[in-house]
């Protein structure tokens, strides 16, 4: 029964994500979308949104205690706060505090990419800017924020722009694209937009990671073919060339509506592309593997079925971890899995953490070769050491 249970849970929370495409009006529960991050300190540093404010804090005990909160926005505004479409976070080379939000705008899913920097530790931010230079009253959302090896600022995002030009040419489209921009001057200000990918999902977050030659790669649900719902990826250079994004799971899976279940990757030191995502084509599964672009993915894992969902990646020298969260009757667990052979073999699923309350997407955080599990709950934020029992 429970199973049963677990298994309706899971496709009830995939319907209200595809109704959200179609701008239906969406229940709200509690904001649960938080990002953390520690620096090169070791001190943790989470990001949220509470009335109208992207909101700062830190902790310097591992999450057992987090500083008053500092507003990054002096100035209220609307942000979406889901566990998909959250309040980012990232560090620069001289110590730099980087945040990123997307801000709803008038129209139904319509927003804006923002973005603002601390030069003071996070005492103060400067005032909030727009990324992308098409001002439009259209989707741009779904920000995912990254720093290469040098400095430079890259934020990627879902963008709606080429839907409405070929809606206004009389063109079939299906649905959104995928664009990103950098600043080149500690975020101060952002170059014009670049595309990315025509024909991206709605509302599936974005993945981005560094890449051993310090460059910022990016993995995300795409559609192809007739609503065929598989991913793809791509390096962002930041000096004019091409973009060259090549299919990377070949599941089939056809739907016309967004899972909301956006993926995780994590790329090795040896260049291993390591990568988790949803998808639903022979039931609702969480999967691993390995990426090699434009072939189907290699070391290929399902890690859990009906009732698993947002799962992430991280990877420190050999040692891969993947973490989830489960649903059934009692609740949510935090769910991890570990390899330390550069994922080759995983161990069996552990439960580190329950909430009884709702939660938001796990993150997977690395510090000095240990894993922790960035956890948002209606109960409160936690930091979930992978080793917990």
């Amino acid at each position: 029964m429970r199973k049963l249970i677990a298994a309706l849970l899971c496709l009830l929370s995939f319907a209200v994500a595809a109704h959200d495409m179609h701008g239906m009006k969406m229940p709200h529960g509690p904001a649960l979308g938080a990002s953390a991050a520690f620096d090169a300190h070791g001190r943790l540093w989470v990001v949220d949104a509470a009335d109208g404010h992207v909101r700062l804090r830190h902790s310097d005990d591992l999450g057992k205690t987090l500083s008053a909160p500092v507003d990054v926005n002096a100035v209220a505004e609307p942000i979406y706060e889901s566990g998909e479409n959250r309040p980012k976070i990232a560090f620069g080379s001289k110590g730099e505090l980087y945040v990123s939000w997307s801000q709803p705008r008038a129209k139904p899913w319509s927003g804006y990419v923002r973005f603002a920097r601390s030069l003071d530790g996070g005492a103060h931010f400067a005032a909030p800017i727009t990324v992308q230079h098409d001002l439009a009253d259209i989707t741009h959302r779904f920000d995912a924020l990254a720093v290469d090896g040098r400095g430079r600022v890259v934020i990627a995002w879902i963008d709606k722009r080429d839907l409405e030009a070929a809606k206004a040419k009389g063109r079939p489209y299906l649905g959104a694209a995928v664009y990103y921009s950098w600043s080149d001057d500690a975020g101060r200000s952002f170059v014009p937009e670049r595309k990315v990918m025509d024909h991206s999902c709605e509302c599936c977050r974005i993945a981005l990671a560094l890449t051993p030659k310090s460059e910022i790669a990016t993995f995300f649900r795409g559609v192809y073919g007739d609503n065929v719902r598989d991913h793809a990826f791509a390096l962002l250079p930041v000096d004019g060339t091409p973009v060259h994004a090549e299919r990377a799971t070949f599941s089939g899976w056809r739907i016309a509506a967004c899972p909301e279940q956006g993926p995780g990757l994590a790329i090795g030191a040896d260049g291993v592309r390591h990568a988790v995502w949803y998808e639903a084509s022979h039931g609702p599964a969480i999967w691993y593997g390995q990426l090699d672009p434009g072939q189907p993915p290699k070391h290929l894992l399902q890690l859990a079925g009906p009732g698993a969902s947002h799962a992430d990646v991280a990877v420190h020298g050999r040692t891969v971890w993947l973490a989830w969260n489960q649903v059934d009757a009692n609740g949510y667990t935090l769910m991890l899995r570990s390899s330390t052979d550069d994922g080759l073999h995983f161990g069996t699923p552990r439960a580190i953490a329950h909430s009884s309350a709702a939660v938001g997407s796990p993150q997977l955080l690395t510090w000095q070769g240990r894993a922790f599990v960035a956890w948002n709950t209606a109960a409160g934020f936690r930091l979930v050491p992978g080793e917990a029992p």
